[in-house]
Parts: C-alpha cells; structure tokens; sequence
C-alpha cells in the first residue's frame, strides 16, 4: 500500500496478516495459540519457497539524468497527476475492497510456514539441496489470497478485516488507539496494540498521503536525484515526517505518479530489512488516480506479496463506532 491510502493499507495488512499467515498456508489445520506469526506482506511462506542458496544481493542504484526541478514542482505535479489538490481534499474517507497474497503451500499439501529458528533452518537447507539437485519447481507453488476490506477516514482512522476459514481478523486504529481481534491464532479476545504496532500504526499517513498539504502536515520534502526504476526514471523525494522519521518516494519523470515508497525496516531472520511497497496498475475512480495493484518487497528476500484493490468507494458513509474498540 503505500503513499495515499496505499501505505495505510500495506502497513495495515502488515500488522493483521500476522495472525493468519500460519493458518492460510495450510487449510487443513488451525494455528494454536502459541504458533509464531510470520510476518507479511512478504510472507516466511513465499520467502522460503523462492529463496535460493545465496542471499539476493541488492541491485545498484542506476542514476538518471532528470530535468531539474524542486521539491514544491514535483509535488505539484503529482498532486495534479492523481487528480488534483482540491478533488483529494473532498475525500473525507474511503473504503477499500479486494484481496491479497497471504503466503503459498505445495502442490503435495505440505506446509510452507515455519514456527522456529531451527525449522526455519531446516527449511533452508532442504530448499538449498533441492536448488542444488534441480527438484524444486517454482510452479509447485500455490498463492493463497485472502479477502480484506479496509475503511479510512480523516486523518488516520482505520479499520481492516479479513475473513478466513469462518472467522475474521480485525484490526482498528482510532487515531490514537489500536486493537486487534486474532482469532487464527486462538486468541477470541481483543487485545490492544503492542507499543511496537501503535509507533506503526501512527506513522501511517493520512487518505491523500504526505505530499499534499506537505507543510502543513509537517513533512519536510527534498529532491535527492533521479533513479531508473524498471525502465523509466523517477524523481527520489526524502521526506522527513513530523515524527522525525524519514522515508523516501520516488516519483514517475512522466507521469508524475507514485512509483514506490519505503517504510520503517522490519525485523527478519535477526535483522532489519527495508520494506518498499511498488504502486502499479492505476485506475481512474471518480477523477482520481488510485493504484490498484500494491507489490511489497523485503530486502534480500526474494519475491513479493501483492495487495489487489477490486472496489473503491470514496466518502462511503461510515459510522464512528467501525472506529471503536471491537466488542
């Protein structure tokens, strides 16, 4: 997910997906309490069964001869790009509808997830003799999606849901409290955020993200040059959030849209990794340019996990209790 609604969204399944990861990549079972979430969009399930002998190394960064322009001349540019200032200004909130990749099983009906350093280990080596021998296929891989719907409304209220298997994960920000309903891993109580999950939750951005109404969201925008990404150059803003956090956004040379953004590293395989989430596949809604496609990426991981936007309602109406402590 995304800038706009599309880092809320990535940021947010991060946190849900958590708790149903271990049980979607295999129906037959039910995860127990005490199983360990993996956690996802890049889930351990599809980690594990792409990953190869080696560690990816990380491709250089390829510089692009750009034109020269400001910080201020990008983000207008962008702003008008999505559909203008005034038009996302009128969104007061959006529901967001589809599915995504929640990890992968084997064609022979095993289970791809793992619950501890030492089957992770032995995951790995046996992923390794098997590249080695040239028995792994990649089509024994099945994705599983789940579906989700997502409700956003000024300025960091969110609530998502996944349904799986007759139960549904929810997850709910009120802009200053978090709660969490995780019934795949056996937990039918509400619990709050963790301190970890309200930092996140918090650094999430509003509907129409940081760079509209940058200044007066207190997000401090720098061009650092250009990039080529797949093919095409794009603009890299560093922004420097209210919070003192900094992420970067690379920007379309063309198109002036969104071509990906970084988020907070996360911690994976004992070290912390950077998160970018890849905007593809836009649509027009109502004037509007919106992704519909969201790709996230985990540093030296290989593949990626995909959010599919299927439905966008803009300033449905909803009620502030879907804000509220779930009961």
């Amino acid at each position: 997910m995304f800038k706009t609604q599309f880092t809320v969204v990535a940021g947010a399944v991060w946190l849900v997906l958590a708790s149903v990861a271990s049980a979607a990549t295999d129906p037959r079972t039910t995860a127990s309490p005490r199983a360990t979430p993996v956690p996802p969009p890049t889930l351990a399930a599809a980690a594990l069964a792409r990953a190869s002998a080696a560690e990816r190394v990380a491709p250089s960064v390829v510089p692009a001869d750009l034109p020269t322009l400001t910080a201020q001349q990008i983000t207008e540019r962008n702003a008008n790009a999505r559909g203008g200032l005034q038009a996302w200004q009128r969104v007061k909130a959006m529901t967001l509808a589809g599915k995504l990749d929640a990890g992968k099983v084997r064609k022979d009906g095993g289970q791809v997830a793992v619950v501890s350093k030492q089957e992770r280990a032995q995951a790995k080596a046996e992923l390794r003799k098997a590249l080695a021998q040239g028995t792994l296929e990649a089509e024994a891989q099945k994705v599983i999606q789940l579906p989700f719907q997502m409700d956003l409304q000024r300025p960091a209220k969110t609530r998502l849901e996944v349904p799986f298997q007759g139960q549904t994960a929810v997850q709910v920000y009120d802009g200053a409290n978090g709660w969490k309903l995780r019934p795949f891993l056996g937990r039918h109580e509400v619990e709050p955020f963790s301190s970890e999950e309200l930092k996140l939750a918090a650094s999430q951005q509003e509907l129409d993200g940081p760079l509209i109404n940058s200044k007066t969201k207190g997000t401090k925008v720098e061009v650092e040059g250009g990039e080529m990404l797949e093919g095409r150059g794009a603009y890299r803003l560093k922004l420097t959030l209210k919070s003192g956090d900094i992420r970067h956004l690379w920007i379309d040379a063309k198109t002036f849209l969104d071509v990906k953004i970084d988020a907070a590293p996360r911690r994976w395989d004992g070290r912390l990794r950077t998160v970018t989430t890849w905007f593809r596949d836009y649509r027009t809604v109502d004037g509007l340019q919106i992704a519909h496609r969201l790709e996230t990426r985990l540093e030296g991981v290989p593949g990626s996990e995909s959010i599919y936007i299927e439905k966008v309602a803009l300033n449905p109406p909803l009620d502030g209790s879907r804000f509220a402590k779930p009961q």
